[in-house]
């Protein structure tokens, strides 16, 4: 099916609902470097407002990558809930955007409805969309998940506290560990990327992590982010594994060159839920994603990055995650440019994930050989700040002296839960009170004196 529209005399002719969606994007450059971008500002506005007049019903009829040699797109179409879907399935894409910034659109009518939206359906949308109006839909939607804490809850903003280290050393591990704890980082997981993916190596560092947090009685879990078979095979090992890890993508094709599927996935998942570590809930499934990443794998069919962003929302909604987090500009200046993109992309990323009912968080980052600064990150995390993000990273000086790469820091995630007034998860808040490292109003104390006495001696030992 082909689509048209004029804007200033012009007519503009699209091949397929998939050109469309791609010609319609906010500038990027990777769409640029796909070949799939608007070739001007006014193919732009044109593909826009012919996205705007197409009927939401439109995406369960016109696959942007066929059904028949795609997973992901089967799963979409064949997990499709018709009845949540039933009270929008009369609106246009700019019908649906009008509805979501109306009252009508509240919490608990977000939260029905998302099973009845496909990835495809919640792009379209966000390409309309103004960032205040991304914000503003966002901080709407609650998505609540528990482990051994609640992430999510009106008013919390949780961190990932990401102690990573060159060579895996354990010393400068548990010293990030401690540093993170003293700033109140650490509810959402104390999650570290490992150096090596040995699975010998990988039991030892889950060990560690395991005992720092029996040790210390923390309200929270633990992930080494390795393969998904790395992890089963260290569960059949008797590890303490708390989340299974793994990156996904929205096509087939780029998870194959993650060397996964679905049914790796499945895999995992069962292998953690055999586990039974969890106290508060089951969800343990932490996924990690990114704009780009089907296009740096040759595998986005065609597809403008962000969609193929949001589709890899329907993979890690299947395995009900305790968190999702796109590193939105961890790939570099070939797929998100400079500072403006970067930001765009982020509260599209989380818009999407939000409606489609996704736990998400965002590792707000930029690579050293892009456009961007750290004046960019402070900007978009007030942003997911207002929108309503579950959690955010939290590293040593906002510096990973193991990826190289910038991202924000455990002092980030104080200001920007004291300028918001958002606080941690309930119940590491308690934690963090009862070891006299948060005052309630969520301010930290000075560290010396106030140094609770099982920390300080740790530090003597590290010392």
């Amino acid at each position: 099916m082909t689509y048209s529209h004029s804007v200033g005399g012009t007519t503009w002719r699209f091949d397929d609902l998939r050109e469309v969606m791609a010609k319609a994007s906010p500038a990027r450059s990777g769409d640029l470097l796909a070949g799939v971008a608007a070739g001007s500002d006014a193919e732009r506005v044109a593909a826009q407002m012919c996205l705007a007049g197409v009927p939401l019903r439109r995406f369960l009829e016109e696959a942007l990558i066929p059904y028949e040699s795609d997973e992901v797109t089967r799963l979409i179409i064949d997990s499709h809930d018709a009845a949540a879907f039933a009270p929008i399935s009369h609106l246009t894409v700019g019908d649906f955007r009008n509805w979501l910034l109306g009252e009508e659109a509240d919490e608990s009518s977000l939260k029905a409805l998302a099973p009845g939206l496909t990835p495809e359906m919640v792009a379209a949308v966000s390409k309309i969309m103004r960032v205040q109006d991304l914000i503003l839909v966002a901080q709407k939607v609650r998505v609540v998940t528990r482990f051994r804490n609640s992430i999510g809850l009106a008013g919390r903003m949780s961190t990932r506290l990401q102690p990573n280290h060159p060579t895996d050393d354990g010393a400068g591990i548990a010293a990030s560990i401690l540093d993170g704890l003293l700033y109140g980082n650490g509810d959402a997981v104390i999650g570290i990327n490992p150096a090596t993916d040995s699975t010998a190596g990988i039991c030892e560092l889950l060990k560690m992590l395991d005992a720092v947090i029996s040790r210390y009685e923390i309200p929270t879990q633990g992930c080494i982010l390795t393969h998904v078979t790395t992890s089963i095979e260290a569960i059949n090992r008797g590890a303490p594994l708390d989340l299974v890890f793994q990156s996904i993508a929205g096509t087939e094709a780029a998870n194959a060159s993650f060397g996964i599927s679905l049914a790796t996935l499945q895999e995992g998942y069962e292998a953690g839920l055999s586990q039974k570590r969890g106290t508060l809930g089951d969800n343990l499934m932490y996924f990690e994603t990114g704009q780009g990443s089907a296009l740096s794998a040759n595998a986005h069919h065609g597809v403008d990055q962000q969609t193929c962003e949001a589709r890899a929302y329907a993979v890690a909604r299947r395995y009900k995650p305790l968190l999702v987090n796109t590193v939105v500009g961890f790939i570099g200046p070939e797929y998100l440019y400079n500072g403006k993109q970067i930001i765009r992309a982020g509260l599209e990323d989380h818009f999407c994930g939000k409606l489609l009912g996704v736990p998400m968080g965002c590792d707000i980052c930029y690579t050293n050989h892009a456009e961007a600064d750290q004046d960019d990150m402070d900007m978009l995390l007030t942003l997911l700040g207002t929108a309503g993000i579950n959690f955010i990273m939290g590293i040593p000086g906002s510096d990973d002296v193991m990826l190289n790469y910038q991202t924000t820091s455990f002092h980030d995630a104080l200001y920007v839960r004291q300028v918001l007034g958002l606080r941690p998860a309930p119940e590491f808040e308690d934690w963090l009170a009862k070891m006299d490292i948060l005052r309630q109003d969520g301010r930290r104390l000075q560290i010396g004196e106030q140094l609770p006495p099982v920390f300080r001696q740790a530090l003597e030992r590290m010392a």
